[in-house]
């Protein structure tokens, strides 16, 4: 076949590296990675959680991974700017698509979320998940401690502390890490939450470093604190791309505005090179309320800075 001929999305050979293509066409993969549904040599898996019936107010957030995928191919010629190597020379990366699961059946949905992340990393590879509503990252959760064992320590970027009490297991996108914490599925105590600027008296014991702190302390005083807290204890990184500001983030069910710069997100990130990141997710992106696709844009970013961490993990190939 002639190399003109190729989308790399399907005929990638290695699944490592950066290939140079014309990546306006072809497959939306994410980052124009190989699409395949086979876990063989695969270090990190990619996979679309499109739910959104979690959601209290606009809902839109099913499109997001379709949306984060779009997105991400005007930045999958190259790696991001400022990172000492390019994460997919380090890291098998492939797009194993979406969860499937009947919508008629809601009360169903989150055991078949959990089992479709199950059956990834149960193979080992580890996980990027693109959302979808934040609900999503509660069977995440519980597959992940399930096989690193509970309680996991929570990274979690958003404008809401999705830690409102709740009378019985609803599906709810503003309750999930209040059934984590009482569940012991994550340890409040090691758990750090950055960008809030939602009032909720009741932290549970979560590490909150709202949005006026992170203003008025810095980037530099967000890391120090966030290593002091999480340790070296396995994480899982939740990112709700409400975190940002509405201005860099308007594609979203539940905007806040005063939140994060798309900078000082990145930034955090990248300055926590060396946690044991376990999973990741990126969440909330709803692309029907996005302008020039910054948001979707954004959030593929911000996954692949959590990808560079996942690859800068403790024990990971260098």
């Amino acid at each position: 076949m002639d190399k003109h001929d190729n989308d790399y999305a399907i005929t990638r050979d290695s699944l490592y590296g950066t290939t140079p293509e014309p990546t306006y066409a072809g497959i939306t993969s994410f980052m124009r990675r190989k699409y395949t549904k086979d876990l063989k040599g695969v270090d990190v898996a990619v996979t679309g959680i499109p739910l959104d019936t979690a959601t209290t107010n606009r809902p839109g957030a099913r499109f997001g991974p379709r949306a984060i995928r779009s997105a991400s191919s005007i930045m999958a010629w190259e790696k991001p700017f400022g990172m000492e190597f390019d994460p997919f020379d380090k890291l098998a990366v492939a797009d194993v698509g979406d969860c499937m699961f009947d919508f008629g059946r809601p009360e169903k949905v989150p055991d078949e979320i959990e089992a479709h992340v199950w059956n990834i990393i149960n193979d080992g590879p580890g996980l990027l998940s693109l959302g979808g509503d934040h609900f999503v990252a509660y069977p995440i959760l519980k597959a992940h401690a399930r096989k690193f064992g509970a309680p996991l320590s929570l990274l979690h970027f958003d404008a809401h502390s999705d830690t409102w009490a709740d009378t019985n297991d609803r599906i709810d996108h503003g309750t999930m890490f209040y059934w984590a914490a009482k569940y012991g599925i994550v340890d409040a105590s090691t758990s750090v939450q950055i960008g809030l600027r939602t009032t909720n008296p009741d932290t549970l014991g979560f590490n909150v470093l709202d949005a006026p702190w992170v203003h008025e302390h810095g980037i530099a005083a967000v890391i120090e604190t966030t290593r002091k807290i999480v340790g070296d204890r396995p994480v899982y990184v939740t990112f709700d791309i409400d975190c940002l500001d509405p201005s860099f983030a308007p594609g979203t069910g539940t905007p806040v505005c005063g939140g994060l710069t798309s900078h000082q997100a990145m930034a955090i990130l990248r300055g926590l090179e060396g946690i044991n990141i376990i999973g990741m997710d990126v969440v909330e992106v709803a692309p029907s309320y996005d302008v020039g696709e910054i948001t979707a844009l954004a959030a593929c970013h911000l996954a692949m800075e959590m990808l560079y961490l996942y690859a800068c993990r403790p024990g990971s190939r260098r």
